[in-house]
């Protein structure tokens, strides 16, 4: 069982950035790759970026490409978004998700545990 939970949300302008932290629990953080969501209001929940257990593997959604980016500290049982040059389009409740499988799989489904979200708003 892993328990994760997501801070850093917030409000702020276009053109700002954040940094979105995911504290896993347990021992075996290093056994998942984990996986960052999102999902906007009336809107499906997408995939946004994906690293891999050892952290030298990452994968993003072509929206975010140049803007975030996804790193962990397996000392820390932490996965972080940096999210910068922010876009009101990128407004959502961002969700952060542990696979244990080891395809890079972006589809919600596959990923076994799941955070609560925290929100991101971002004005223009």
């Amino acid at each position: 069982q892993v328990q994760l939970v997501e801070s850093g949300g917030g409000l702020v302008q276009a053109g700002a950035s954040l940094r979105l932290s995911c504290a896993a629990s347990g021992r075996t953080f290093s056994s998942y790759a984990m996986g960052w969501f999102r999902q906007a209001p009336g809107k499906e929940r997408e995939f946004v970026a994906r690293i891999g257990r050892s952290g030298g593997s990452t994968y993003y959604a072509d929206p975010v490409k140049g803007r975030f980016t996804i790193s962990r500290d397996n000392s820390k049982n932490t996965v972080y978004l940096q999210m910068t040059s922010l876009k009101p389009e990128d407004t959502a409740v961002y969700y952060c998700a542990a696979d244990s499988g080891l395809s890079p799989v972006v589809t919600p489904k596959w990923y076994d545990y799941w955070g609560q979200g925290t929100q991101v708003t971002v004005s223009s």
